[in-house]
């Protein structure tokens, strides 16, 4: 029952997938308080890439962190104000604040132990902080970053047309939104017409499911490890699916094209 759910909930009705989302994350963030446990991403994987130099404590994390690297790596963040709606467990903010040196970087997120959990674990990161808000009515003056980054989180949105329009409105003019995301393949049509609604212009746009696939096959074995580490044995056939492990209903989505995962940049 609760595997099936997993995967059914990009498809589901706005009001009951936030809510879902949001009692899920507060789970996680309350039972799982490992500080080796810092990304909630699927991962990506492209050898044709030049390879990230990672401190020998990043290795571990190299698929999750590849993902974020994709999502940043196209646009110039050096010294600039950041913002990551959706920052989960703050590994993939953490690894923007170190490696890429902006200004400052906040991550946002919906779920209170999610966010009490990242600004512990990440204390130690001058530039970075974390606080709870609603990605579709944002805490922030209008203009207030340079760059919006989003990964693998607006399908957990009960709104997206109003997520999109919150985050036009905090960026400055020529600033950049990133946005990276899994969709049910009949989902697609309507989040472009979205973006194309939006003030947007769109400065780049992949679809990067095989990508996704092959960082999920690396990273398996250690998902399975992890799951087993932390997850009841009640929930652990629901996890399997939410984390897009082998043989799961979302990996397998992606295998035959049912979902897909895209990424596309923005700009003000």
């Amino acid at each position: 029952m609760l595997a099936k759910l997993f995967i059914s909930l990009v498809r589901v009705s706005p009001f009951f997938q936030k809510r879902v989302w949001k009692w899920w994350y507060q789970r996680l963030g309350k039972r799982a308080q490992d500080s080796g446990w810092t990304f909630m991403n699927y991962g990506y994987k492209n050898n044709r890439d030049k390879r990230i130099e990672l401190d020998s404590k990043d290795e571990k994390d190299r698929m999750f962190i590849q993902l974020y690297n994709y999502v940043v790596s196209q646009i110039s963040i050096e010294s600039l104000k950041i913002l990551e709606i959706g920052s989960g467990r703050g590994g993939g903010a953490s690894f923007v604040a170190k490696y890429y040196k902006p200004l400052s970087i906040i991550g946002l997120d919906y779920s209170a132990s999610a966010v009490a959990l990242s600004n512990r674990l990440h204390k130690n990161v001058n530039n970075l902080s974390f606080i709870r808000g609603d990605a579709e009515n944002l805490p922030f003056e209008d203009e207030s970053f340079d760059v919006v980054i989003n990964v693998e989180s607006s399908h957990c949105y009960g709104n997206m047309q109003e997520f999109v329009s919150e985050v036009y409105r905090v960026i400055s003019p020529g600033g950049y939104f990133s946005w990276a995301d899994l969709r049910a393949k009949e989902m697609v049509l309507d989040t472009d017409k979205i973006f194309k609604n939006a003030l947007f212009k769109c400065k780049s746009e992949s679809d990067i499911t095989s990508n996704v696939v092959s960082a999920l096959d690396e990273i398996h074995e250690a998902k399975i490890q992890m799951i087993e580490r932390h997850v009841p044995k009640t929930l652990r056939n629901a996890f399997m699916d939410f984390a897009g492990a082998k043989g799961s209903k979302i990996y397998n989505a992606f295998k035959k094209r049912d979902a897909v995962y895209l990424a596309k940049v923005f700009q003000k």
